[in-house]
């Protein structure tokens, strides 16, 4: 394996293990109706229907994320999930909420930075378009030994 499809390895793996830190531990937070989930989730109208609906949605991403053969699907939910995230903070709920001093806008903009790479490291995995988009470094998983 060359150099650089070794460090591809090693970032991709780095940053999904990241992503699914972070998202984790806010699992824990959403499924236990934890008062800053509830703040947030009844400022966006959404209570309790799209807490425990993004917990589950995060949960997802998060296992998809740590299997290599669905990693870039972890990494393509993560992206959709944190772009959701951000766009709420931006809109609605503002950089910090409840006095945390931007700390879950900062998680957000996190996980989304680091499944982006994810997901370009292994653009070559998607289904259809992968084989258009496929890096000169393919980093292996169940499909690519």
């Amino acid at each position: 394996m060359q150099s650089s499809c070794r460090t591809h390895r090693w970032i991709s793996g780095f940053l999904q293990v990241v992503s699914a830190v972070i998202l984790a531990q806010t699992l824990f937070f959403k499924f236990t109706g934890a008062p800053e989930s509830r703040f947030i989730f009844s400022t966006l109208g959404i209570e309790p229907w799209g807490r425990i609906g993004t917990g589950v949605m995060e949960l997802i991403a998060v296992v998809l994320l740590l299997v290599p053969r669905t990693a870039v699907f972890g990494a393509g939910l993560s992206v959709g999930l944190m772009s959701g995230a951000i766009f709420s903070h931006l809109t609605k709920l503002g950089l910090v909420v409840q006095n945390d001093g931007g700390l879950l806008f900062a998680l957000a903009v996190t996980v989304l930075v680091s499944s982006s790479i994810v997901l370009w490291l292994r653009r070559g995995e998607l289904p259809i378009v992968g084989t258009l988009l496929a890096p000169s470094c393919q980093l292996p998983n169940a499909n690519h030994p």
